[in-house]
Order: C-alpha cells, then sequence, then structure tokens
C-alpha cells in the first residue's frame, strides 16, 4: 500500500462548518496534529465565521496553526480531508432516513475534492455514515484503504463508558465493540468483550450483581443514544468531534492502533463490496488491516443482518 506524501506542512480539510464539524475543528485547533486547517461550508460566512473564532484562540494552543474559509480548490493539498456536511438528523429520523437527500450532497462534494488534484485520505461522518463512505469511496476513484467511515468508533466509546460506570473501572480498561452499522441495527460483540482482561461472562459468573439484563440495557442505551441527545438539546457533536479527532491522529501519527471504523469489506466476516463498522488497524495508510475478531453464531447472524439492512437501502442511489 502507498502512503501518503509528507510534506512539510500537514493539512487537514473539514467539509461542514456545522456543529460536528466546528466541535473537530475545535478539538483539532489544541491537538498539534497539523499546521493547516481549511474549514470549507457551502455556508461561506458560518465557515468563516468559525475560522475567525478559532483563531482567536491560537495563541492559548501548545503549538500556531493557520486556520481560514477556504473552497474546494484548497482540498489539492491536503493529507486528509474530513467530510462532516449533509442534512442533519432530525428528532423522530433515523440515520437511513437521509440516504437519499445526503447522497446527491456527496456526490457533488466528492467531485469538486478530486477536481482540486487531492490525492489523500477521506474520512467520513456524514449519517448515515456506513453508506456516505461507500458512496464517496466509489464517486473518488480512491484505493479501498484511503476512503473510510467514523464507522462505530462513537458507537465503541460510548459502550466502554458505560460499562465503565457499570463494572466502576477506567472506560480505557473496557475492550469491548459495538459492530456492524452505525445505527439501528448495531450490536455489542460480547462474546469477544474483556474488562480488566476477564471475559463478561467470567465476571458475570464471579458477582451476583452483575446481569446479562443491564448488559442488554448498556447496549439498547448504546444504541438508542443519539436519540436521547437529540430530543434533549437537538444534536449530537461533541463526542462525534473527539471520535473524529481520535482517526486524525491515527493516521498522522502512524499509530497502528484498532479502531472500529466504516471499513471497506471484501470477504472479512463473510461480506463483499460493503463499508461497515468493524475493528481495523488505522496507520497512515488509512485502514492498514481489517481485523475479524471471533463472534458467536448470533453474533455472526446479527452482522450479517446489519450488511443486508445497509445493502437494501442503498440499492437505490447506487
Amino acid at each position: 500500500m502507498e502512503t501518503l506524501n509528507h510534506a512539510k506542512v500537514t493539512r487537514v480539510a473539514l467539509v461542514g462548518a456545522g456543529a460536528v464539524g466546528a466541535s473537530f475543528a475545535y478539538q483539532l485547533t489544541t491537538a498539534s496534529l497539523c499546521e493547516e486547517l481549511v474549514i470549507i461550508d457551502i455556508n461561506k460566512a458560518k465557515a468563516e465565521g468559525e475560522a475567525m473564532d478559532l483563531n482567536h484562540g491560537v495563541s492559548f494552543a501548545s503549538s500556531p496553526m493557520r486556520v481560514w474559509a477556504g473552497d474546494y480548490a484548497d482540498c489539492g493539498a491536503a493529507d486528509i480531508v474530513v467530510i462532516t456536511a449533509g442534512a442533519p438528523q432530525k428528532p423522530g429520523e433515523t440515520r437511513l432516513d437521509l440516504v437519499e437527500k445526503n447522497a446527491k450532497i456527496m456526490k457533488s462534494m466528492i467531485g469538486e475534492i478530486m477536481a482540486s488534484g487531492f490525492d489523500g485520505m477521506i474520512i467520513i461522518a456524514s449519517n448515515p455514515v456506513d453508506i456516505m463512505t461507500h458512496l464517496a469511496w466509489k464517486y473518488s476513484g480512491l484505493p479501498k484503504h484511503r476512503v473510510f467511515g467514523s464507522g462505530t468508533v462513537l458507537d465503541t466509546s460510548r459502550l466502554r463508558y458505560m460499562l465503565g460506570d457499570y463494572f466502576n473501572v477506567d472506560p480505557r480498561n473496557c475492550h469491548a465493540y459495538i459492530m456492524g452499522e452505525h445505527g439501528d441495527t448495531e450490536f455489542a460483540a460480547w462474546s469477544n468483550a474483556r474488562i480488566y482482561g476477564k471475559s463478561v461472562e467470567q465476571l458475570l459468573e464471579e458477582n451476583d450483581e452483575y446481569t446479562w439484563e443491564d448488559l442488554e440495557d448498556i447496549y439498547v442505551n448504546v444504541r438508542d443514544a443519539a436519540y436521547h441527545i437529540i430530543e434533549r438539546k437537538g444534536a449530537t457533536y461533541y463526542a462525534i468531534g473527539l471520535g473524529l479527532l481520535r482517526l486524525v491522529k491515527a493516521v498522522l501519527r502512524n499509530e497502528n492502533t484498532l479502531l472500529t471504523v466504516g471499513a471497506y469489506l471484501d470477504g472479512e466476516y463473510g461480506l463483499h463490496d460493503i463499508h461497515i463498522g468493524v475493528p481495523a488497524i488505522i496507520n497512515r495508510q488509512g485502514v492498514r488491516q481489517v481485523v475479524e475478531i471471533e463472534l458467536s453464531e448470533e453474533e455472526k447472524q446479527k452482522m450479517h443482518h446489519s450488511a443486508d439492512v445497509l445493502m437494501k437501502t442503498m440499492q437505490p442511489v447506487l
């Protein structure tokens, strides 16, 4: 696999200055990961306002960064393009309800990005993210390892937080994954979960306070978290902003770290020609490797059901 051109100046281009994009941009300015951030939005005034606001805090950051509102031509020199633009999920809407309108937006954006001469990596967060990632890959013509989505990275983070709270342990010591669609058909891979090195089954056997019913409630709360947050504050953006920063960091620092992203499958888990949330090793190449973890038979069925739902939903826009 080829790696990105390692220019002296590292540039990230952000397409979408809405709540998710602005949250990511803010986190990026504090992270010392790149020297340049260009913000692109159909609402140029919004992009300009975000750039102005971010620049006013640059003197507080640990390293200098140039931030400006630009256009698609600025993607030509970018190492990574992060796309958060698209119609947002409204109360009562599922992510899959957004397919048709966001597919048209994605096709237009990718066309503009590629016309700039861009030859880097694309990370997608626009919903429904698995479908938008697959479309972005097809429209771009880039190698499959250089286009991936946020997938279930946020859902996995939500799961780890709730498991940490339940077992009274640091969430970073809760190794468990949400897989499948970033949405209603996602599932928790309990058979592979480890809490400070112990399997979930072992913990439940050792302590009567812990039950499968509680774990099922945790999974449901993870799956439905966006609905709960949207009902209360209208949108989710802080955690996904941090999730996107984590992905960019894994790429730019060549971390070879395991994250649950929307990766292209070509036979892994028995699935073909689809982007879906799976554990994958992320480095400067993008998706270095999709990791096939052991799943129970029930979990395998859930994985294939999730993929079937995505494929059927995607067919009209393909």
